[in-house]
């Protein structure tokens, strides 16, 4: 098995901005592009093989023909064909509607499909952009609803201005929303269940309003208040930085200028790597070798046991494993 890169997914949106296509390096002329599924086992939205000798085979083809080769032993054990996680970059030109997504428990019973516990890694930021996460006061689930009906939520909500490197931990239940000038990498649940509870009176072209799902949030939220929803790290240079661990996946940055030999031997899962910057060779323990530049994501399957990043220059990169 060789390092895997797969073809993104373009997602154009009402909010979306204009840095997701030359930030991957894309030659095409969509606008709006809001975001990019980088690695995605969603129905109707499958990754594709984009190199080597599996290319053109759809991320699910890959799991039933190589299955715990690919994603390990114990992940083919509980998730079985499906993929666990979906990997975006999201770039918001306007603010994302105030939203909600299920616990596994509630989707479960309500759409047959996993929860959606994800995270944020910022990677640009406009001056003064800022994201929401959580309540900042105690508020019942009336009081909730009233705040919608009066366009008065967000004065509800903790709100965060942000910088490049801050990290957001969202799990299922979490109210939140992605501001205006926001440019984020998301590691989430492979599930595209979310809950619009509000999203600013805003109209599309032909002057319609966006669905809300006010009524399912109201059930779906967790409301319980904390004093910081930010995720707090310590930043060190040339070694592997874990920054969320939870049931679903473990994530650490790596800031590197320096070769890295990172070893995978005693893990039973894929592990995914997302380049935010820079540009990297990335070489396994077959001798399979990959170049990766920012904006691009690699697959390495389960039996990787360990792989080399050798960065040209400085290089930021994401790994995230379940």
């Amino acid at each position: 098995m060789y390092p895997l890169k797969f073809r993104p997914i373009l997602k154009q949106t009402i909010w979306g901005g204009d840095r997701i296509i030359p930030f991957k390096g894309l030659d095409s002329d969509l606008k709006n592009v809001g975001e990019s599924w980088e690695l995605s086992g969603v129905p109707g939205n499958e990754s594709v093989v984009a190199n080597g000798e599996f290319a053109g085979m759809t991320l699910r083809e890959l799991i039933n023909s190589l299955r715990e080769e690919l994603v390990g032993e114990s992940v083919f054990k509980r998730f079985n064909t499906t993929f666990p996680l979906l990997i975006k970059f999201i770039d918001a030109r306007q603010d994302l509607s105030i939203q909600v997504h299920p616990n596994d428990e509630l989707a479960k019973k309500r759409h047959n499909s996993l929860g959606k516990t994800e995270m944020w890694y910022v990677m640009d930021a406009t001056k003064g952009a800022k994201l929401r996460s959580g309540f900042a006061k105690q508020v019942t689930p009336r009081e909730y609803k009233e705040s919608v009906a009066n366009s008065t939520i967000t004065d509800l909500l903790s709100e965060y201005e942000i910088h490049p490197g801050d990290v957001f931990f969202l799990p299922a239940g979490r109210i939140h929303s992605i501001g205006a000038g926001a440019f984020i990498a998301e590691i989430q649940e492979t599930s595209d269940i979310t809950y619009r509870i509000f999203d600013f009176n805003r109209k599309d072209a032909n002057g319609n309003t966006r669905e809300l799902h006010t009524e399912l949030a109201k059930d779906a939220i967790d409301y319980e208040v904390q004093d910081d929803y930010r995720t707090h790290y310590t930043p060190v240079k040339n070694e592997p930085v874990e920054i969320v661990a939870c049931p679903y996946f473990t994530t650490s940055v790596y800031d590197l200028t320096e070769e890295i030999t990172c070893d995978y031997s005693e893990l039973d899962s894929f592990v995914v790597l997302i380049c935010m910057e820079g540009k990297a060779k990335i070489v396994d323990n077959d001798g399979n070798e990959v170049n990766v530049h920012a904006g691009e994501t690699i697959l390495l399957a389960a039996t990787t046991q360990e792989v080399s990043i050798v960065p040209d220059g400085n290089v930021k990169i994401l790994e995230t494993y379940v």
